[in-house]
């Protein structure tokens, strides 16, 4: 009988290893980490140093956007939701932790006995219990190391948060900024067609021009002056909406202008395990990984036996059916040992779910790292192509200029018609306009690569 012990709790002992083997990453998601660039983002893997790791006071150097972006980090309700999580997930490791502990109880109680009218007697105990749960099979550590990485989760989760509160706050701020610059555009044409509408029409006066070409500037007039209240309209929404962000009534957002704003010329990367290791949600993604592992390891060490330890220490004078005054010490120790048995295939049920609930995290964690990985390659590549462009704008606007300018003089000394005048102005609007947006997309580029590479969480 005592062989059959032996080789039974060596059999238990041995079969429950796995459940103290630690969490490490799955050996099929390093190779796939190779693949996840192309294009100008695979070249610029080689780079010196990474741009997620810029704080974002040394990327966005705008002191109203750094004023912004510092209100948005106090006040705005996801993020302090989020700081409000990583409290709850520290306490409840802090909790995992104190599980190793025995715990003590104090539980004195008193009762009045009396029989056939006898005179009463007085029972008491004053007893001091402990109870201690022998980690013989890992159940305590697998839940300590669970409650350990819902805590490192909530973490990258607020780190998460705050990134995405960078990004939309500088991204708002940057359409904000070009925005003021279209206005300024829009408001600057129509002033020029005004004065345009004001010589036809003199032009007309003096027999050199007609009804039929002075109406038709007019309208193109007032069409330039509805899209300057429509950008006043979509500058006032903006400013609303950044305002909720800050988690402040809608107001005034003070800012600078877009010809003021500088961004790193060169985009640094790095290598692809460190383009997404900065990342939090890919922090917070394999986090949830490590959570299912152990909760495996939980729903198995559920299989094995639990030991426990506990004892009563106090003062007592009950003592069967016997009285005794004064009371006499009290202590007695027990050892229990709990196997589970047969409990309606629930303990096998729970193990094959959290088996599938690490499957799921594994896929989770895949699809994170590529839609990480896009993100990069998107935000480079619309960057990249953003500043090829801008150089040949520029060129475009400047000729378009020249051409309006040249066009109007003609128009003046009759070799021109207002046809021509009126294309070539609505080719430089048009142009001017687009500037303003191939900056504004360079800029967003910039913040995009810089949130895709998991920056603003320095600070």
């Amino acid at each position: 009988m005592k062989k059959i012990l032996i080789i039974t709790a060596l059999a238990l002992l041995t079969s429950s290893c796995g459940i103290y083997r630690k969490y490490s990453r799955p050996v099929e998601i390093e190779p796939s980490t190779a693949t996840l660039y192309r294009g100008t983002a695979a070249e610029a893997t080689d780079s010196l140093r990474s741009l997620g790791k810029l704080g974002w006071r040394e990327m966005f150097t705008d002191k109203c956007l750094q004023r912004l972006i510092d209100t948005a980090l106090v006040r705005n309700t996801n993020l302090r939701t989020a700081h409000l999580r990583v409290e709850e997930a520290e306490a409840a490791l802090k909790a995992a932790k104190l599980a190793y502990v025995p715990s003590f109880g104090f539980a004195p109680n008193g009762a009045v006995n009396s029989f056939d009218y006898a005179k009463a007697t007085w029972l008491y105990s004053v007893p001091v219990t402990a109870s201690w749960q022998v980690d013989v099979f890992g159940n305590i550590t697998t839940a300590k190391r669970r409650a350990k990485a819902a805590a490192e989760c909530s973490r990258d989760y607020r780190d998460a948060v705050q990134t995405q509160i960078v990004a939309a706050v500088a991204n708002n701020y940057y359409t904000l900024l070009t925005l003021d610059a279209q206005l300024a555009i829009a408001r600057k044409t129509a002033n020029s067609w005004g004065e345009i509408v004001s010589t036809m029409r003199l032009l007309k006066d003096a027999g050199m021009g007609n009804e039929a070409s002075v109406r038709q500037m007019e309208a193109s007039y007032y069409a330039v002056s509805t899209m300057v209240q429509d950008l006043e309209h979509q500058v006032f929404e903006l400013e609303n909406a950044l305002c909720m962000i800050l988690a402040q009534s809608p107001q005034y957002i003070e800012r600078t202008t877009l010809a003021e704003q500088v961004m790193p010329e060169q985009l640094y990367t790095g290598v692809p395990v460190a383009l997404l290791a900065a990342r939090p949600d890919v922090r917070a993604a394999e986090k949830g990984l490590e959570q299912a592992f152990y909760g495996v390891a939980s729903a198995r060490a559920a299989l094995y036996p639990s030991l426990n330890l506990s004892g009563v220490l106090g003062w007592t004078n009950n003592v069967g059916s016997v009285v005794v005054n004064p009371g006499s010490l009290l202590w007695n120790a027990a050892l229990s040992l709990f196997q589970p048995i047969f409990q309606n295939g629930q303990l096998r049920a729970r193990l094959k779910i959290s088996k599938l609930q690490a499957e799921e995290s594994l896929l989770a964690f895949q699809q994170t790292l590529l839609e990480a990985g896009n993100q990069v390659n998107s935000a480079l590549e619309h960057t990249t192509t953003a500043r090829n462009k801008a150089a040949l704008i520029a060129k475009q606007v400047e000729a378009l200029a020249a051409a309006a300018e040249s066009t109007e003089l003609m128009m003046e000394h009759g070799s021109a018609t207002y046809l021509e005048v009126l294309v070539a102005r609505q080719s430089l609007l048009d142009a001017e306009l687009s500037q303003c947006s191939n900056t504004l997309a360079q800029i967003q580029g910039v913040v995009n690569l810089y949130t895709a590479l998991g920056g603003g969480v320095t600070e």
